[in-house]
């Protein structure tokens, strides 16, 4: 293989470093027509798997043996527990802030009490306490009560259904749910933005903490892990502008308006993919199988009947199939936890713990055990002149 990966033009800058090869990714890719892949395993085959199965083929890069994966496990465990003043801390955080804004803050008060300036102890740490950290700041921000401590019995997932205190809701259902979405986001290359964040950070040689939260924050925006918030949002205006009972025409004709007024239509394209995000088709099955007649998963599935059909007609567009946002919320809301304002929350418990194994790479293995250097890419001065107001 040659050693020019890329060649830079001028009309490559501004361009979010779209497709720019910059450094090696071991735990993930995604591959334009194979979709996700967590080392060498389609995300497909992984969504059967439990959580602590696919969380140890990610931290050691191989499927563990059942002892092994046990014993793992057995470790999350012993420090699934945030220490109690860390609790108190949360739970004194403001309620009238999106719970995105309290995730970072909550992370770096866990690292004020945890952080051991190890990136592989703290990295462990923090994938073990994320479930009763998440837990506690979604239970006190929406006023749900007390969080109980992490169950020893429970697993992984199955624990943080138990922590999270929403009402009137299955708990077996929610920790099958709560299962899915979590193995479905852990990880998705080095490329995207809070994987890129936290590890830019890292180079820097902020510690395991510092780097994650800022993580989260990259996570927090629209066009990255709010997207599945709005795909719900989307799917709920044409449920109440078409009704349950509507057809695929009918969904068809939406589209083309929606296209027409120059409005979004969320939930379809990937930067990558040219075939329908294998996360998505896992969760179609999942909801066509388990909630068939709820509302929002009809229409789910008529969107994404019509939608590549609509979006296919445009020459510009490489990628007309959903993408995991289009179905991902509909699910949880499915599922008893109508709650979009925690969806970002939930993808960021999830993608943490691909992103602190990938900073612990980045730290302590990288180029023979030196490390990657520090993040500092060159800008080009270019003079501009503000527009008259």
């Amino acid at each position: 293989m040659s050693d020019v990966l890329f060649e830079v033009t001028k009309d490559n800058l501004d361009t979010g470093i779209r497709g720019f090869p910059v450094g090696y990714c071991s735990t993930s890719t995604v591959d334009p027509y194979k979709g996700l892949l967590y080392v060498d395993k389609p995300i497909a085959e992984l969504a059967s798997w439990k959580p602590e199965e696919v969380i140890f083929l990610l931290y050691n890069r191989r499927q563990g043996s059942r002892d092994e994966v046990e014993a793992f496990a057995k470790e999350l465990k012993m420090r699934a527990s945030c220490p109690h003043e860390v609790i108190s801390e949360i739970e004194r955080l403001p309620r009238k802030a999106h719970p995105m804004k309290l995730l970072p803050i909550a992370i770096m008060l866990l690292g004020i009490a945890s952080e051991k300036n190890d990136y592989k102890k703290d990295g462990l740490d923090l994938i073990a306490q994320m479930p009763h950290l998440v837990a506690t700041l979604i239970n006190h921000h929406a006023g749900w009560g007390k969080t109980p401590l992490p169950d020893p019995d429970k697993g992984y997932m199955e624990n943080f259904a138990y922590m999270v205190q929403a009402p009137n809701v299955d708990k077996k259902t929610l920790a099958e749910v709560f299962n899915l979405f979590n193995i479905l986001h852990y990880d998705h290359g080095g490329g995207n933005l809070s994987t890129f964040v936290g590890k830019a950070v890292g180079s820097g040689l902020e510690d395991m903490y510092g780097s994650i939260a800022a993580a989260m924050n990259a996570l927090a925006g629209p066009r990255h892990g709010k997207a599945n918030q709005d795909c719900l949002e989307f799917v709920k205006d044409v449920l109440k502008e078409l009704g349950e009972n509507a057809y695929s025409q009918e969904v068809e004709e939406l589209i083309r308006q929606r296209l027409a007024a120059h409005q979004l239509v969320f939930g379809f394209g990937h930067a990558v993919l040219r075939v329908e995000d294998p996360r998505a088709t896992v969760l179609y099955a999942y909801a066509n199988t388990h909630f068939p007649n709820y509302p929002l998963v009809k229409i789910a599935l008529l969107l994404r009947e019509a939608g590549p059909k609509v979006l296919a007609e445009n020459p510009k567009i490489s990628n007309p199939y959903p993408n995991v946002d289009a179905i991902s919320g509909i699910v949880l809301s499915a599922a008893g936890f109508n709650y979009p304002e925690y969806f970002t929350v939930l993808f960021g418990l999830a993608r943490s713990i691909g992103i602190a194994i990938q900073i612990v790479e980045d730290r302590c293995y990288a180029r023979n055990g030196k490390g990657t250097p520090i993040i500092r890419p060159r800008y080009i001065y270019r003079p501009f002149t503000l527009p008259a107001p």
